[in-house]
């Protein structure tokens, strides 16, 4: 991650939508599983960031694209920065869900 990247603004909402038009793409929530329950995006995997170097059990093409979020965007950045270290050269936080326009899903999936 540059410098740049710190300052610039995703809009998580145009972020959802060019992964869900994505081939391939896989959609990360980053955040706590209680938190994943509460309400999540539909379609998204929870790996919570602390769980992160766990990925590779569960995130098995590291050419796929990868839109990580989390509930601000801090969390899917250190993940993403985890992410790339790994391998998974696609992977780059869309922000947080705090700013998500969309319906929540409830429960695990």
């Amino acid at each position: 991650m540059s410098i740049l990247d710190m300052f610039k603004s995703v809009d998580i909402n145009k972020e959802i939508n060019r992964c869900r038009t994505t081939k391939g793409s896989i959609l990360l929530d980053v955040r706590t599983e209680e938190e994943y329950r509460y309400g999540h995006i539909s379609g998204s995997r929870n790996i919570p960031v602390d769980k992160i170097d766990n990925a590779e059990n569960l995130l098995h093409d590291k050419s796929a694209p990868i839109f990580v979020y989390c509930k601000s965007g801090q969390r899917s950045k250190k993940a993403v920065s985890k992410l790339r270290k790994m391998g998974y050269a696609n992977a780059e936080s869309i922000g947080g869900i705090d700013e998500y326009k969309g319906q929540l899903q409830k429960g695990r999936r």
